[in-house]
């Protein structure tokens, strides 16, 4: 499990705990800026801290817990994860939170959103699995097997109404599918039949008599297409939205020192977590905004490095997961938040409120500091 003299300690990517701790640290003032003024901010903020260091914590020591090691538990994290999210929905432990979607387990006071901690399983579950079967990439019988483990526990985070984090393992499915090199006989026709199965889905779900969507969830498709016609009903909360964001302008209304805030007058409804990129846009900025995204994408292409020089097939594979989870949701995310796709339910990153999400990111890239301190291991170091 911890074969620390196999590590190649000078490759501990120091560089990528660093931005993790500055982004930690934006984290906590961009959550404290949007709980300003309510009752509940001394509260939330102290959870913020709290999860941010029990998450650090948790990443240092998952990287330097071999993945190896990890992955041959792969089966029973599934399991756990499969069991996590059926619960939410179907025992007596799972609640909406006054939202009428049950995403979370609630263990006493601590309320926990399983989903978040799903999609690194089903990673770690996909990657295991094509790795016991990598002579076998090119058999229809593969690709059958890893779309029912990575639907199963989709279909379940999709009956909670978490049509988001469905679509974020969906995607991380086609990439790792991808990745692990399924032969191009098997997915050209796939492609050749499910872009048009894909164009006839979106006009269905737009259709009155769709069955598919809730009500909400088929408005704010609706309000993305046609954002005049719902501008005072299910766009108020984006519209709000790109208003704080351009308010900000170029250097943010902190520098200034201005005081009126319009993701506060606005009322953006869970600016601390969904709607986190508000807050950053109108206190820092432009510029602000692009340092904190070049941030994002500096972990991102760190993650496909590792994923480059990994050690072997599993390690590469896991670091292509991660590495497409995060650019998932960093694109989703700001897209919501700026009007450029639908409102959806994302958390940012290291930067929304949850300690959920801040777990789920945190053993993410524990897993990639890991494979990367295995990075190009020479034939005398496995002897």
């Amino acid at each position: 499990m911890f074969n620390f003299k196999l590590y190649d300690w000078k490759k501990y990517k120091i560089s990528l705990l660093f931005v993790i701790i500055i982004l930690s640290a934006c984290s906590t003032y961009f959550v404290k800026c949007a709980l300003t003024g309510e009752d509940y901010a001394d509260s939330y903020f102290k959870k913020q801290i709290f999860g941010i260091v029990f998450s650090f914590i948790l990443m240092l020591i998952v990287s330097i817990v071999d993945y190896h090691a990890i992955c041959q538990l792969a089966v029973i994290y599934y399991i756990l994860g499969v069991l996590m999210a059926a619960a939410t929905k179907f025992s007596p432990l799972g609640t909406d939170q006054g939202t009428n979607s049950f995403r979370w387990l609630r263990f006493g006071s601590l309320t926990f959103q399983p989903s978040e901690i799903c999609k690194v399983i089903l990673i770690i579950s996909l990657a295991a699995f094509y790795n016991s079967r990598k002579e076998k990439t090119d058999k229809v019988m593969t690709l059958l097997i890893a779309t029912v483990l990575a639907a199963l526990p989709t279909v379940f985070i999709l009956v909670q109404s978490d049509l988001s984090s469905s679509l974020v393992m969906m995607f991380t499915f086609a990439i790792l599918v991808l990745a692990a090199g399924t032969a191009y006989k098997i997915l050209l026709p796939i492609i050749a039949i499910g872009i048009p199965a894909g164009i006839a889905l979106f006009w269905y779900v737009q259709q009155p008599f769709q069955v598919l969507l809730n009500k909400y969830q088929k408005k704010r498709i609706l309000g993305w297409l046609h954002p005049e016609d719902y501008a005072e009903d299910i766009m108020w909360q984006q519209n709000h939205s790109v208003t704080a964001i351009a308010s900000g302008k170029i250097y943010g209304k902190a520098l200034l020192g201005e005081e009126i805030r319009n993701y506060k007058t606005g009322h953006v409804d869970v600016v601390e977590s969904d709607f986190i990129f508000a807050v950053i846009g109108e206190e820092v900025g432009f510029i602000g905004s692009c340092i904190v995204i070049a941030l994002l994408l500096y972990i991102i292409v760190k993650c496909l490095i590792t994923a480059k020089h990994a050690k072997d097939y599993l390690g590469a594979l896991i670091a292509t997961g991660i590495s497409a989870m995060f650019m998932f949701q960093v694109f989703a995310n700001i897209g919501v938040a700026t009007s450029l796709l639908p409102n959806t339910g994302l958390p940012l990153p290291f930067l929304s409120y949850g300690l959920s999400s801040t777990v789920g990111s945190m053993i993410s890239i524990g897993l990639i500091l890991n494979i990367g301190l295995q990075n190009r291991m020479t034939k005398e170091a496995k002897v």
